[in-house]
């Protein structure tokens, strides 16, 4: 089930945030945020009634979560939105992201926006880009060696769909 997240959610969405921060490259932060900051981040979202969805498995249990924000904070940008997307690496591969994603999207395409670009850490993240290009995203650019995470250099990919 894919509902909109509520303060309960928000344990079960740094546990989920905190594993991609600490073991992939899917993020570039290098800390996990406290549960302060990811209250913050989900009160920005609603404080512009943009979605901030979670996905629950059939025990109730949170398995992910996806949000919209804002791509950037210049006025030309203000109907152009980002994605972030994430799943407990437990439940990956059984179709919670696509439906994840696509209800964020869904959700999106009611308001004002016309573009939501995602933009992906590691060009070797198969699995959020293919996941991307399931639900009408296009990569539109890749931008090599921009970040460091583990003592590597790492792309980020970025894709765009119309809203």
């Amino acid at each position: 089930m894919i509902r909109p997240s509520t303060e309960a959610d928000l344990s079960a969405i740094a546990r989920i945030y905190r594993h991609y921060v600490e073991s992939t490259t899917s993020t570039f932060e290098l800390d996990p945020p406290s549960p302060v900051e990811i209250a913050a981040r989900r009160a920005a979202a609603l404080k512009h009634q943009l979605p901030h969805l979670v996905c629950e498995a059939e025990n109730g249990e949170v398995i992910g979560y996806a949000y919209a924000s804002h791509y950037r904070p210049r006025p030309a940008y203000r109907f152009t939105l980002e994605d972030s997307i994430y799943l407990d690496p437990a439940h990956t591969g059984r179709g919670h992201g696509k439906a994840l994603l696509s209800a964020l999207i869904e959700n999106c395409q009611t308001g004002p926006w016309r573009q939501m670009v995602a933009i992906i850490g590691d060009s070797a993240n198969t699995g959020s880009i293919a996941l991307h290009k399931s639900v009408g995203f296009r990569t539109v650019g890749t931008l090599t060696n921009v970040g460091n995470k583990f003592d590597r250099w790492i792309d980020t990919v970025i894709m765009q769909r119309e809203l």
